[in-house]
């Protein structure tokens, strides 16, 4: 893209498009352009080229019509790589389904956007099947951190297509999926806000699962107002259901317990920094400990991950046949430890799971929220982890630790970078609140966004 349209956000875009100074069809030549000739080419598995020029110039004669279906028309989106896409295979981030039946029609999410005017670009890379916070992808390539400036650094996943080709400025929204952290994990390691919605809170129809229990969606983006846009348009809403909070009558909670353990200081630093900056504009802060989050880590060491169980159910049959040969071998590996999982053990966890719901939710007041940082670190470098698979666990488990909580208690999210940690890497700031108060977190994290993010926030231009 030129200088004059990359990196901008989607409300900078729906202004010069609203007001004829931006033609749609321009903004989708030049984003093609962009991404063709794009330094990593790891970014994107498809281009979208035919659907996207087509879409581009829908919107372009509606607009000329003065038939404006909104903020969002003529809007490029990425589609991570396991949203139906009409006509084409799914392959969720693998090879082993390049050869699978195309799908009769789009998501219904992907409709949905497309209802709302919106251009499908591309499809973007993500860790095979979903299933690892890293981002690694070793079939389609591993897609860069672009704010990295000492050594190539993992995207996190595992949406790290969706991810970069934001932060890289290729596209204002990419649409994720998060299971166990996988929109806000790859969103705080690019300086970004990611946005996971409460499960349940979009139709899954047309969308490669990993865990029934635990999946949902959310965009990546460039500021809060993108992403309530989006959520809107998601559900097929023409416009947003949001007020914003009154910072004054906010308060957040910050657990004592698990969330801090191995932080790197510079992470912690910039989360209290951020913490000071929320009181002094009025925000109440109280830290308490939290025990369902020991509990929930004794569940799983005592019966195994419930995505894990989910996932081995899903891919049991591809695991005992050759295609296991053509997956990415961390995938493979850790997929099998759900067969571990007993029938009982299951039907324990997701028990002990409604309890500590409950639990946590009634600990917390109407204007409560609970922050803590996304990851505990910044995005750490590639060359390790690609070369020890016995770091790659490791590290994929801490940097799922923080955001797997919140999947596990059925919370919504929304991750905001607060400020620089090592090598200058973002660090993220993660607002939670409990199911289906996805509005009301919305309102807060509008209110509270610049106080958050009114830091050298390190992000692509």
């Amino acid at each position: 893209m030129t200088k004059t349209h990359l990196g901008k956000s989607i409300a900078q875009l729906s202004v010069l498009i609203q007001s004829g100074s931006l033609d749609p069809v321009a903004l989708a030549e030049e984003t093609l352009d962009a991404i063709r000739t794009y330094r990593d080419q790891a970014i994107f598995t498809q281009l979208l080229e035919r659907r996207a020029k087509e879409e581009a110039a829908a919107s372009s004669k509606r607009l000329r019509e003065g038939r404006s279906r909104g903020l969002l028309d003529g809007i490029p989106v990425a589609w991570k790589d396991l949203f139906a896409i009409a006509g084409l295979p799914t392959t969720a981030g693998s090879i082993v389904l390049a050869d699978a039946a195309p799908a009769q029609d789009d998501a219904d999410v992907v409709r949905a956007l497309q209802a709302a005017g919106m251009v499908a670009v591309g499809r973007v890379n993500m860790s095979e099947f979903a299933f690892s916070g890293i981002g690694l992808n070793p079939h389609y390539g591993t897609p860069l951190n672009p704010l990295a400036t000492d050594v190539p650094r993992i995207p996190g996943g595992s949406s790290s297509g969706s991810a970069v080709a934001v932060a890289a400025g290729l596209v204002p929204v990419a649409i994720g999926t998060d299971t166990g952290g996988s929109v806000r994990i790859p969103s705080a390691f690019n300086g970004l806000v990611g946005y996971k919605a409460s499960h349940g809170r979009y139709s899954m129809a047309g969308v490669f699962p990993l865990s029934t229990s635990l999946d949902s969606l959310g965009p990546l983006c460039r500021s809060v107002q993108d992403a309530i846009w989006v959520d809107a348009a998601m559900r097929g809403r023409f416009v947003p259901e949001v007020e914003r909070a009154e910072v004054a009558g906010l308060s957040i909670v910050v657990p004592t317990n698990i969330v801090m353990d191995d932080a790197q200081d510079a992470v912690l630093a910039a989360f209290e920094a951020t913490l000071a900056r929320l009181s002094a504009a009025g925000v109440k802060i109280r830290r308490v400990a939290f025990p369902a989050f020991e509990r929930l880590f004794e569940l799983m060491a005592e019966y195994g991950p419930l995505v894990t169980a989910e996932a081995f159910v899903l891919h049991h049959r591809r695991l005992a046949g050759p295609e296991a040969d053509s997956m990415d071998r961390r995938v493979v590996a850790r997929t099998r430890l759900g067969e571990k999982t007993t029938l009982v053990g299951y039907l324990e966890t997701l028990k002990v799971r409604e309890q500590l719901i409950k639990e946590v939710a009634a600990t917390l007041g109407p204007n409560e929220f609970v922050a803590y940082p996304t990851v505990a670190h910044v995005a750490p470098a590639l060359g390790p982890l690609e070369a020890d698979d016995e770091l790659f666990v490791k590290i994929n488990g801490r940097t799922l630790r923080n955001t797997a909580i919140g999947n596990f208690l059925d919370w919504c999210g929304v991750s905001l970078p607060c400020g620089a940690g090592e090598a200058g890497m973002p660090a993220g700031f993660l607002l939670s609140a409990p199911k289906n108060h996805d509005e009301r977190l919305l309102g807060a994290a509008l209110a509270l966004e610049e106080a958050i993010t009114n830091v050298d926030c390190p992000r692509m231009h």
